[in-house]
């Protein structure tokens, strides 16, 4: 990850914590290979979680981690396997081959393997990968009226229509699009391809039991407390060049706070949490500075950034100058030392960050350099915004999950520092997107001028961090990602000019471009370039970094035959 050009961490970083980062103990395994490398077959690995998943529906679902773990259910065209070099690499999946494109990428033909079948035993054909696509893509013409949706739109922003996807026999797929898109294969490998038996669908109880074409198919599932899968007796490794499905079980729990997640994982009760953002800033000093527990903490580069949305559409901050207040009175600072310091990240400065295609490094809106803010700055934003002192805002925070809360609070003690009152408004993660902030309705009937977010690539390139955050076309009436509501013709016209774009130096030049030109609407504010400082218990195995989701990847992980006194001193890779 590109070093931010402040250099803001001594500061909020506990002598004990630097101290930990810089003591030779076994610490962040992961990012040298393979931790527990094992082909034992058996057992329950289990996961803990604080909140619930969004929704278990492929067509339905936008957290980072539920689509990690839904590959253990369902199986998209395509998925990523690494390069070797901790890259992610696109490998077939459910199809046999990457998709087929026309000279002018607008047509692109897929072809499912033979032999993958539901759990019921029912073969999965193309139709069932078409209507898949049709309800996530088209749901008002599949049910016959509104049905909210809370993934991204990019097939229907592409396809020609509900006719744009073709099965010309039990195995072909033929996408045909409005525009060239030469990276389809990325968005062949969202979970919107994964294949829904029409006869089965049973939205919208759908997102509690999805038809299984993966190697696990939910057995129980108690919203907001369990949810276990078993195996889907109809799966086969030989088909499958992705998931190894080594445990007999998987648990998560569900529900848990913050600290009790992070007790349970040190206890020896779970293996894994499933959000994979790290653990409580009290426990991260604790772990770092035990030299035994230190051996099961790993301190990726995520490829997430911590930023908050400013709605261009709520009261004084329709004015740029007034959104650009707000940036330059940002703690950054403090609000990284609210998840954690050092080990938690470093500041940020641009939207995408470095291990992302087209990240170039500026800094639009300096905040000093303790990263504390530039508080002379704002104030003459505000004098050009006729506020001179200040207005008045809301801030939406998830306040279950605590350190983005902390981070609220942070980002609220700044901003009064020139009159900008703005107070913090608690929601729950469950329908943080499909019922309130990602919702412009309610975020406007609600004066709710900025919203704390996360963010990582949909794909790991530029297009595929900011289509959905930059393009005015993304606006959606429920489960809107674009919540600062841009809406600027440059920025559209530059993201369709670099999607039809086959050269790769040219393209990452024009997201760049993107970056910049967003950041001068000043609409979202960057602060945190994320890394997680995660615990991994004692029985994981085959541990080792998904890049293209910025966690652990789900899709291998596994349990040794036993509990290990002492593991990941020698990892494979």
């Amino acid at each position: 990850m590109c070093p931010s050009s402040l250099n803001a961490r001594a500061f909020h970083t506990t002598r004990s914590t630097r101290e930990a980062l810089a003591t030779p103990v076994a610490f962040n395994v992961v990012a040298r290979g393979i931790v527990n490398p094992s082909d034992y077959r058996g057992g329950t690995l289990r996961y803990v979680r604080t909140d619930d998943f969004d929704s278990l529906d492929p067509a339905d679902t936008y957290y980072a981690y539920t689509w990690n773990f839904i590959r253990l259910i369902g199986r998209p065209l395509v998925g990523y396997t690494t390069d070797g070099e901790g890259n992610p690499r696109l490998v077939p999946d459910l199809a046999e081959a990457l998709g087929q494109a026309s000279d002018d990428t607008r047509t692109w033909t897929y072809r499912l393997r033979e032999g993958i079948r539901f759990e019921d035993g029912t073969p999965v054909t193309s139709r069932d990968v078409k209507y898949a696509v049709l309800r996530a893509t088209y749901p008002e013409q599949v049910y016959g009226g509104p049905a909210t949706r809370g993934g991204p739109a990019y097939f229907r922003q592409y396809l020609t229509g509900p006719d744009g996807i073709e099965t010309t026999d039990d195995r072909t797929l033929v996408f045909r699009l409005r525009e060239a898109f030469a990276a389809f294969d990325y968005l062949a490998a969202l979970p919107t391809t994964i294949a829904v038996p029409r006869e089965r669908d049973t939205f919208p109880e759908y997102r509690r039991r999805p038809v299984s074409s993966g190697p696990y198919r939910i057995d129980t599932y108690t919203p907001g407390a369990e949810l276990t899968l078993d195996r889907n007796p109809h799966w086969e490794s030989a088909t499958d060049p992705v998931r190894t499905a080594l445990p007999d079980r998987i648990t998560v729990r569900l529900g848990v706070s913050g600290p009790e997640v992070d007790r349970i994982l040190l206890d020896g009760e779970a293996d894994i949490d499933l959000a994979g953002v790290g653990v409580q800033p009290e426990t991260q000093a604790r772990i770092l500075a035990d030299p035994t527990l230190r051996r099961h903490v790993d301190n990726p580069r995520t490829g997430f950034v911590w930023l908050y949305c400013v709605n261009r559409n709520i009261g004084p901050l329709t004015s740029v100058y007034a959104r650009r207040a707000v940036q330059y009175a940002t703690d950054k600072a403090a609000m990284l030392a609210a998840y954690g310091g050092d080990a938690a990240g470093e500041i940020a400065t641009t939207l995408l960050p470095a291990s992302v295609v087209g990240h170039y490094p500026f800094d639009r809106y300096p905040v000093g350099p303790e990263g504390t803010g530039d508080l002379e700055a704002a104030r003459r934003e505000l004098a050009r915004a006729g506020h001179p002192d200040g207005f008045t805002t809301r801030i939406a925070a998830r306040e279950d999950r605590t350190k983005e809360w902390n981070a609220a609070l942070a980002l609220s003690k700044g901003l009064a520092r020139v009159g900008i009152r703005a107070e913090v408004v608690p929601f729950a993660s469950g329908d943080y997107f499909t019922k309130t902030v990602g919702v412009p309705d309610y975020v406007r009937e609600h004066g709710i001028g900025i919203v704390m977010f996360g963010w990582a690539a949909d794909f790991p390139d530029g297009y595929g961090f900011l289509q959905q955050i930059a393009d005015s076309r993304a606006i959606k009436e429920t489960g809107n990602q674009n919540l600062g509501e841009l809406a600027s013709p440059r920025i559209d016209a530059l993201l369709d000019t670099g999607a039809a774009t086959r050269d790769g130096k040219e393209r990452a030049r024009i997201w760049a471009v993107v970056d910049r030109a967003a950041m001068d609407e000043a609409v979202m504010c960057p602060y945190m370039y994320v890394k997680s400082v995660v615990f991994r218990g004692k029985r994981a195995a085959n541990v080792t970094m998904s890049p293209a989701y910025g966690m652990y990847d789900y899709a291998v992980l596994s349990v040794v035959d036993e509990d290990p006194d002492v593991v990941d001193e020698n990892p494979n890779g």
